[in-house]
């Protein structure tokens, strides 16, 4: 189930409205490194994969996560 879970991950594609990104540029600070930057998008990206995964529900209940790491 886990590793499904996994495989889904990678197959989602999340599409991210222009709108949306400068809400969380406009959070950022007024100079970074690209270092920086990138790692700000690519945190945003897997924020927004995660809510996805949330709306179409595909999350594993609090005991399966015990169950596959315990």
């Amino acid at each position: 189930m886990y590793f499904r879970k996994c495989v889904n991950y990678f197959k989602l594609k999340v599409m991210i409205t222009k709108r949306k990104l400068l809400k969380h540029i406009q959070q950022f600070p007024e100079e970074m490194s690209m270092e920086e930057l990138i790692e700000k998008l690519l945190f945003i990206e897997k924020l927004e994969k995660r809510i996805a995964e949330s709306d179409t529900g595909e999350v594993i209940s609090e005991e399966e996560l015990k169950k596959n790491f315990i």
